[in-house]
């Protein structure tokens, strides 16, 4: 499996989260966000055994390709 960072959150006051990568062997995107633990956000959810939950800032959306108007990431 290869990951290719695409972006990290240029407002995330310690640099390390939230994070987009690309894996290029399932062709899905891997998102490292914020830990959902409020009680009443995760009530409203079915999140099954296997899954998590985290909280992803829309100002970082442009990091995905398709939403420019991409086909895909760039990869460098």
């Amino acid at each position: 499996m290869a990951l290719h960072m695409l972006g990290k959150d240029p407002d995330s006051p310690d640099g390390d989260s939230p994070t987009v990568y690309y894996d290029d062997v399932t062709g899905n995107y891997i998102l490292q966000g914020w830990k959902v633990l409020d009680p009443a956000k995760l009530a409203e959810m079915s999140i099954p055994e296997h899954e998590t939950v985290i909280e992803f800032p829309t100002r970082m959306m442009h990091f995905f390709p398709e939403v420019n108007g991409g086909g895909g990431p760039e990869l460098h």
